[in-house]
């Protein structure tokens, strides 16, 4: 096995790990914590700052799981021209293959949404008017797309590894 591909591997995994530990770090450990009435006074700043120092390493993530999901596809044979071709698609192999990159492309969709959108305009209303419906609103709809990603990605998960180990289906 090529060191290239091996390296590329265990960036694939490193990457998925980090990503993934990062988002039930904050459903599990900074929610909780956040929500105790102690630290009411401090929750918003919190969150922000957490919120952007997640965001810069969860993008440099998907980034590299992208990158190193193409090397890798490579490695194992798959060329190009195979990826245009319907044959592909139809096997058992593409069809987790097409799962798995439309759950991605999920993924990327609502981290758009979620880091971009949604996730700072309820942290910034939250800071400035806390009691407000609105804010309250946006927090909610921030917190059920990081639920989603979070599913996602352990869908994707199962899907790598059907892909390595094969499917059942």
């Amino acid at each position: 096995m090529p060191l290239f591909y091996l390296i590329s591997l265990w960036l694939h995994i490193l990457a998925g790990a980090i990503w993934i530990g990062g988002m039930v770090f904050v459903a599990l450990v900074l929610v909780p914590v956040i929500r105790r009435p102690e630290n009411q006074g401090v929750a918003a700043s919190l969150i922000q700052v957490t919120g952007r120092r997640f965001r810069s390493v969860g993008w440099s993530c998907l980034i590299l799981l992208l990158l190193t999901g193409a090397v890798n596809l490579f490695y194992r044979g798959f060329s190009v021209s195979e990826l245009w071709s319907a044959e592909l698609w139809q096997s058992p192999f593409g069809l987790v293959l097409a799962l798995k990159l439309f759950l991605f492309g999920s993924v990327l969709a609502l981290s758009c949404a979620h880091d971009f959108s949604v996730g700072p305009r309820a942290t910034a209303l939250w800071r400035k008017e806390p009691a407000s419906a609105e804010a309250g609103r946006l927090r909610r709809q921030a917190s059920w797309l990081g639920r989603v990603n979070l599913l996602l990605a352990l869908a994707i998960v199962a899907l790598g590894i059907m892909l390595a180990r094969g499917s059942p289906w």
